[in-house]
């Protein structure tokens, strides 16, 4: 019987649950897996068919939440069938850590089909920002810059729709703008009369068939002249001057310009090319059930290569079922859902390929701009090298690994005489082409003639490390450029997306966007803030902190991105765009559910489940207030309790960091007490050797190891 005392025997693996070793790179060995589950064991049975319960009553009071329109009616029941979907989600997040990575893998993908499809059952809800798209895609699809009109603009009446700006009794309702009347500018004047003049002379009479629908839409072929179909609801109903019938609007904001990026534009203009004629909003509300179901893939490619794909599969449950993705992705058909794609992307591809992940990281701040918070998330470890205590395990033993390769390689460099213990150099084989020798001279030779493109070769590569003489190794060191290449990258990308805008728009593309900032309140001396709510949680330190908040959230995030490029781990860049995105929002307190999208998208890559509060406390401050007089407490107390959730979080695992370390070390041999005992072998030998008697002849009872009588 083997010693109990010696620790347990070998086990052998399991396929399904695998804990990663202490120098996994995508594992904290802080968090090791959870035990396996007795249920799984004992019934296997038990738990797939409570999570499919779970998943079936979230449908279900997902599916009626959207069926009445109680947002401006009733916003208390609203938020009670808000807390019952949220409490299905998270016992159906919990249940799913007890299957299989392949089996979860199936209930993850087809769950969040079915809940993402529950928004596709009414028209937005709680928000108005789908029909702005609809009209940004209209106009670009006309061939005029969304930059350049506000939609109340006499200019752009030849593209008004019934359904976006209705006439008489449809104006009573919520959610609906007046459309102020103004005097219509001369025809000749007018923009599209411009571009119409200046490409067709011709039209400067058009005739019945020119304005006929579906043809040439004045505007020019700039972004797509030409519209491509005809609507069924009839042009042309905009007031005019003096009409005793009213006209209204479903945008919001009418009299001011777009804020959305360029590459958010481009996602409406290929919207209304594809949607087909006399579709309203369901194209855009299909577009966010298609990016949120791809966010729910790329989750689950991502986790089939981390070390236990069974949690990395449970945890992108965070972000399929959630339910803030239904409602604000797929029902109101916010195109943040796009800039969560880009966004998971580029921070899955960034610790292998930096260029492309950093690209992608543009191109999700080109579609919402909120992205670029995650961005430092990308730089994670940046300065780590020059940290040595701070340094990382497994970074430590890469840059150790690349110096023994830089020496050996220098030792042996031109006109230096190989060591005396390394053999000589094999002959060539016959028709195996050139030696290796001449290939690494002449790799050399290059990196002496061209010493630029040593910077350029990433940090990881290890076996090929390229050297100059009399210049300190590029695997060593973290080249710079390697490092900074993500935010570059992403820069370049914000900058070609907007060039096009640019080029073709007479006003600011940035639109609205200095005037929003105000309106929401951030802006110094803004008359919103009260109203606003922001800067919740220092509004109770300090009353009116729209004066003095700006360099305290400037400071505090400044010092939040400094610890994750000191501490930060480059190969989950993930955890430090959570970070910096959650304090983000924990400091400027935004009473927009939908900005929290990102959070959510964070939480199901890194797992810490605890920043799912920021997302509870939007949907508090934007839905729960509104069922109470002066409900500005209610979003305080929401962040309030966010920020304390994420504190107990931190706490936590903080202490279980200690006992995790040293469980996850392997355990040591026992002491023996004879001078024998400290041979390299196995406890087995150590053991027989302590047993022998001295001076007894091999082969003896006395020399054979002595079994300890394990106690009961």
């Amino acid at each position: 019987m083997p010693d109990q005392r010696s620790g347990p025997g070998p086990r052998p693996p399991d396929r399904e649950r695998l804990a990663p070793p202490p120098d996994s790179t995508d594992e904290h060995p802080a968090e090791p897996s959870d035990p396996p589950s007795r249920a799984r064991t004992a019934h296997p049975w038990i738990a797939p068919i409570a999570l499919a319960t779970l998943l079936g009553s979230l449908v279900a009071v997902l599916a009626l939440t959207f069926r009445r329109d109680d947002f401006h009616t009733a916003p208390g029941a609203l938020s009670l069938r808000y807390a019952i979907a949220w409490t299905l989600f998270a016992a159906a997040a919990w249940t799913v850590r007890r299957l299989g990575a392949r089996q979860a893998a199936v209930f993850v993908l087809v769950g969040g089909a079915a809940i993402a499809a529950t928004g596709l059952l009414a028209p937005p809800r709680t928000s108005t920002d789908a029909y702005r798209y609809a009209w940004d895609g209209r106009v670009q699809a006309a061939g005029i810059s969304p930059y350049d009109y506000a939609p109340e603009d006499p200019a752009l009446a030849s593209l008004r729709d019934r359904w976006l700006f209705p006439k008489g009794p449809a104006c009573h309702g919520p959610d609906r703008a007046p459309v102020r009347p103004a005097p219509e500018r001369p025809k000749a004047e007018r923009p599209e009369a411009r571009h119409l003049e200046a490409e067709h002379p011709e039209a400067r009479h058009p005739t019945p068939e020119r304005a006929a629908p579906g043809r040439h839409i004045p505007g020019g072929p700039a972004l797509g002249g030409t519209h491509p179909r005809a609507d069924s609801a009839p042009d042309h109903v905009h007031s005019a001057p003096g009409s005793a019938e009213p006209q209204c609007t479903r945008l919001n904001r009418p009299s001011v310009h777009t804020i959305y990026p360029p590459a958010a534009e481009g996602y409406f203009l290929l919207v209304h090319r594809s949607a087909p004629s006399g579709s309203t909003l369901l194209p855009l509300q299909t577009g966010g059930a298609l990016l949120s179901v791809a966010t729910t893939a790329v989750l689950l490619a991502a986790a089939r290569r981390r070390r236990d794909p069974r949690l990395a599969t449970a945890r992108a449950a965070l972000w399929a079922w959630c339910p803030a993705v239904p409602v604000e992705a797929v029902n109101n058909a916010h195109v943040d859902a796009l800039g969560v794609l880009l966004t998971v992307a580029g921070l899955i591809a960034v610790p292998h390929r930096r260029g492309l992940g950093g690209a992608l990281l543009g191109a999700a701040t080109a579609a919402k701009l909120l992205p670029a918070v995650a961005l430092p998330g990308a730089l994670s470890g940046l300065l780590a090298r020059a940290t040595k205590p701070g340094e990382p395990h497994t970074a430590a033993r890469r840059t150790t690994a690349r110096r023994t390769v830089f020496e050996k390689f220098r030792s042996t460099g031109p006109g230096r005489p190989a060591p005396a213990e390394s053999p000589p150099p094999p002959p060539p084989r016959e028709g195996a082409g050139s030696p290796a020798p001449a290939a690494s001279r002449i790799r050399r030779a290059a990196a002496v003639v061209l010493p630029r493109a040593a910077v350029l070769r990433p940090a990881t590569s290890v076996s090929r490390p390229t050297v100059s003489f009399n210049r300190p190794t590029v695997s060593a060191i973290r080249p710079a450029a390697s490092a900074v290449l993500p935010a570059a990258a992403a820069a370049a990308v914000v900058a070609l997306g907007y060039l096009p805008y640019v080029l073709l728009s007479r006003s600011s593309v940035l639109g609205y966007l200095t005037g929003y900032v105000a309106e929401e309140g951030y802006e110094t001396g803004s008359a919103a803030a009260d109203d606003k709510n922001r800067y919740a949680l220092l509004r109770l330190l300090h009353p009116g902190p729209e004066t003095w908040a700006l360099p305290v959230v400037a400071a505090v995030l400044l010092a939040v991105v400094g610890w994750m490029l000191l501490r930060g781990d480059p190969q989950r860049p993930w955890r430090g765009a959570l970070v910096v995105t959650g304090t983000a929002f924990l400091l400027m307190t935004p009473g927009y559910p939908w900005y929290a999208l990102l959070v959510v998208a964070l939480v199901a890559l890194d797992g810490r489940w605890e920043w799912l509060g920021v997302p509870l406390a939007g949907v508090a401050q934007y839905v729960t207030a509104r069922a109470v007089d002066d409900g500005a407490w209610v979003g305080t107390l929401g962040y309030a309790v966010a920020c304390a959730a994420v504190m107990a979080g931190w706490a936590m695992r903080a202490l279980r960091a200690p006992r995790a370390a040293s469980a996850s070390r392997p355990p040591r041999p026992p002491a023996e007490t004879a001078g024998t005992a400290k041979t390299t072998g196995t406890a087995r030998t150590a053991e027989a050797a302590d047993a022998a008697t001295p001076g007894s002849p091999p082969g003896s009872p006395a020399t054979r190891p002595r079994r300890r009588r394990a106690r009961r």
